[in-house]
């Protein structure tokens, strides 16, 4: 295996942009670095995502692509809401908080950005960085939903920390939202 391709696959990362290919590369030149990409997608040792975004192979992670389109972004959502059993409802999109509101399809993967404030975006609180990407706790991702939608539907409050959620939401800045937030709150504890 060619010396380049080796120096990605020691990368943990199973989803690279041009600027992670630049770093492991070492690589200054855009040129030098565009042509070495070309030679690799078109030899089979790199599969091409999406302009800028590439993969080491067809098994990469998903969510690591979702978080690697746009910075800053995180999995948020129903996609966190979902695998804590908050929603019930199961999707195939993975939904994203990012800087602007966008679907796209990339290799038979759908994602929805759903777009935050940069001040919300930026406070890493609430989130964590697991396997190469970021990712909302329950209770960022209830909050994150409660400050988008003013009416939204969910199964099941009770793997919510409530002492986590009035503690990240002052980082909204709106009084909407945390009214919202005692009203489930209250109809929770019912």
């Amino acid at each position: 295996m060619d010396n380049l391709i080796a120096k990605l696959y020691q990368s943990q990362k199973t989803v690279l942009t041009t600027k992670d290919i630049a770093l492991i590369w070492q690589e200054t030149s855009q040129p030098n670095l565009k042509a070495k990409i070309s030679y690799y997608v078109k030899q089979g040792d790199l599969f091409r995502l999406t302009r800028g975004v590439f993969a080491k192979d067809r098994n990469y992670n998903s969510r690591e692509l979702a978080a690697s389109l746009y910075t800053p972004s995180y999995i948020s959502f129903e996609t966190v809401l979902r695998d804590a059993g908050i929603i019930f409802q199961h999707y195939d999109t993975i939904f994203v908080a990012g800087p602007w509101p966008k679907t796209m399809k990339i290799d038979n993967h759908i994602f929805t950005f759903r777009s935050l404030k940069n001040e919300i975006l930026f406070n890493p609180a609430g989130t964590s960085f697991n396997d190469n990407y970021n990712i909302a706790s329950p209770e960022r991702a209830f909050l994150d939903t409660i400050y988008l939608f003013s009416q939204y539907h969910f199964d099941n409050l009770s793997p919510l920390n409530w002492e986590k959620c009035f503690e990240l939401a002052p980082m909204y800045k709106n009084k909407q939202m945390l009214k919202r937030l005692i009203k489930y709150q209250k109809n929770h504890a019912q």
